[in-house]
């Protein structure tokens, strides 16, 4: 028998729907387990999805996600919060089938030479604090330009349809193994030139940012944000871990997109 754990956002109809699920759980005689389960469910949106990554990414390997949405729709879940009674019966007779989509690995050096490594589901954002950022973009050990502007942004293709949409980034089916960085207000002029368009890199390549002053800087990941004043480089690549979702059913992914940027034809 497979064991669950539950992971909800505050909302008062997040917490029912919770409550709904662990008794209809619990009456399934499925196991409850928070210490080591093997799928964990989310019930929210895309934000407390993204929470139930990060408190389990050292484990990403060994579980299953599956998300509940009480809201609008969201790209992380499958399934909406008046279908408990479905996805319990799914739980029941789970095969530990999954659709696995790639993950963002980074590595922070910093002037020291000490280091520090991230796992994200969506993206990451480099930005300086207080002054337009400049930093030598390398694609492996080529150097591709000297950016100057208020920062960059690197996400991985299921984070494509999320802040890297909005600076002008492509978006991009989840079951390709790529990263893209994208440009955020870069500064170009006669003196300043970037390639002022989106890079979507192969997962053969990494992406080597290397800073060009010791300011602040703000790197976000996911939704975790960091000040440091020291950084040296980062290193952007495709991890060699995957997040996993239980495969019960899985809505298409340009459904995703077009329920959620593209209004209803039904309703013109």
């Amino acid at each position: 028998m497979i064991k669950v754990s539950l992971i909800a956002n505050d909302y008062e109809k997040s917490k029912n729907v919770t409550k709904y699920l662990q008794n209809e759980i619990i009456r399934n005689k499925i196991v409850i387990d928070d210490e080591n389960p093997d799928i964990v469910i989310s019930i929210g949106g895309d934000g407390t999805l993204l929470r139930a990554f990060h408190k389990w990414k050292d484990r990403v390997d060994d579980i299953r996600f599956i998300g509940v949405h009480t809201g609008h729709l969201g790209f992380y879940t499958d399934w909406r919060d008046y279908e408990i009674l479905e996805l319990v019966e799914s739980l029941r007779h789970d095969d530990n089938s999954c659709i696995s989509y790639p993950l963002l690995e980074m590595k922070v050096v910093f002037e020291d030479k000490s280091e520090k490594t991230y796992l994200a589901l969506n993206e990451s954002t480099i930005r300086q604090v207080n002054k337009t950022m400049v930093t030598d973009v390398m694609i492996c050990d080529k150097k591709l330009e000297c950016f100057r502007g208020d920062g960059l942004s690197i996400a991985t293709p299921t984070g494509s349809t999320g802040y890297n949409k909005s600076v002008g980034g492509a978006v991009m089916n989840p079951t390709i193994n790529t990263l893209q960085m994208t440009e955020i207000a870069s500064l170009n002029s006669r003196v300043y030139r970037t390639l002022g368009a989106p890079i979507i890199i192969s997962e053969d390549d990494f992406i080597h940012l290397k800073i060009n002053d010791d300011s602040s800087h703000i790197l976000t990941v996911d939704q975790n944000v960091y000040t440091f004043d020291d950084i040296s480089d980062i290193y952007y690549k495709i991890s060699k871990k995957r997040i996993k979702f239980a495969k019960y059913r899985h809505m298409n992914f340009w459904d995703r997109v077009k329920e959620a940027f593209i209004e209803d034809e039904t309703n013109l």
